[in-house]
């Protein structure tokens, strides 16, 4: 039964694209089904405040934009809205996995999955997405459940191998944040005992926030340059564009705070890393223009944002037994 009160669902579309809402008294998450099951609205209502960063380039349909020389990079930067995206089995840049050619961020991302309602009642609401890979035998599903009187998002995921062969994967929760939640002076808290993982390159260069090297200790690192960096505050605009990588974890949480917070909470034992992407204006080439202000806070199962063979070279990767399934627990709250 329809109902305009507490813990609801909704259908629709949002710029030409199936849309499902999760609805409660205090929180409303869009969700895009066929694109890559992407949240492109997690909006807490008291304070009319949406965490989700929404790119200057607005939403596209995949389907209708089929313009301009098409590369690896592309087939996910040029659809990208902002918002949150699964990644699965290829995180950061294109690579190649056993024969495979896996775009930036491919393949889930990139797919339309199926949805199913698995409960619609005033107490609760929830949504199961799924998804097959092309490029390599892999099943994705997740259910995200909303209840009634929470401010908090909750998500159970499963990465399923449906091969007899053990094959490796990156895992992650390209999860950003814009404005007006963020701004600067806005903090970043983690658990004690974090380390800081440098990507080995600027990112934009020749400008970069944190030193090559490491690992440092959690916030304060050495500066590109001299000094120190305090990545616990989020910087003003114009800053250098740049990424690190988090671990030492024993409990996956964190949370970002301006007038009000996000927490993010996971496993760590499935995602032992956090990229932290910072991308806040400096970069005025492709694709920003000097339009981007957002962070990203992004557990993951490998690293570096240089794709899956990386990951793999290095040890970092998920690695999937024949027809094993991993299963992932997520929650994301907003605090006030």
């Amino acid at each position: 039964m329809r109902r305009n009160w507490a813990a609801r669902l909704r259908h629709g579309t949002i710029d030409g694209l199936r849309a499902v809402t999760l609805e409660n008294e205090r929180l409303r998450v869009s969700v895009l089904p066929g694109k890559g099951g992407d949240v492109v609205e997690f909006l807490h209502k008291p304070t009319d405040t949406d965490f989700v960063w929404l790119s200057p380039q607005g939403l596209r349909d995949p389907r209708e934009h089929l313009q301009g020389a098409a590369d690896g990079v592309a087939q996910f930067v040029d659809h990208y809205e902002g918002g949150w995206q699964e990644v699965f089995p290829n995180g950061g840049a294109p690579s190649e996995y056993r024969g495979a050619r896996l775009a930036q961020h491919g393949e889930v991302s990139g797919l339309p999955w199926e949805c199913e309602v698995v409960a619609d009642s005033p107490e609760e609401v929830a949504v199961r997405l799924s998804v097959r890979t092309r490029r390599l035998p892999y099943r994705m599903e997740k259910v995200l459940r909303l209840r009634s009187g929470t401010t908090a998002l909750e998500i159970e995921g499963r990465a399923t191998n449906e091969s007899g062969l053990p094959l490796h994967a990156m895992w992650g929760q390209h999860i950003v944040f814009g404005r007006p939640f963020l701004r600067p002076g806005a903090r970043i808290r983690l658990p004690e005992g974090v380390r800081v993982i440098p990507h080995e390159s600027a990112i934009t260069p020749p400008a970069r926030r944190v030193r090559a090297g490491g690992p440092w200790e959690w916030p304060l690192v050495p500066a590109d340059g001299g000094g120190t960096t305090d990545l616990s505050v989020v910087p003003e605009p114009g800053a250098p564009s740049d990424i690190v990588y988090l671990t030492g974890f024993d409990e996956g949480w964190y949370e970002i705070s301006g007038d009000i917070a996000m927490r993010v909470e996971w496993e760590a034992s499935v995602l032992p890393y956090l990229w932290m992407w910072q991308e806040v204006g400096a970069s005025t080439g492709y694709p920003w223009w000097g339009r981007a202000y957002t962070v990203g806070l992004e557990p993951f199962a490998g690293m570096p944002t240089d794709g899956l063979a990386a990951a793999v070279a290095n040890g970092t990767a998920l690695t999937l037994e024949p027809y094993e399934t991993k299963v992932l627990s997520l929650r994301a709250e907003v605090r006030v």
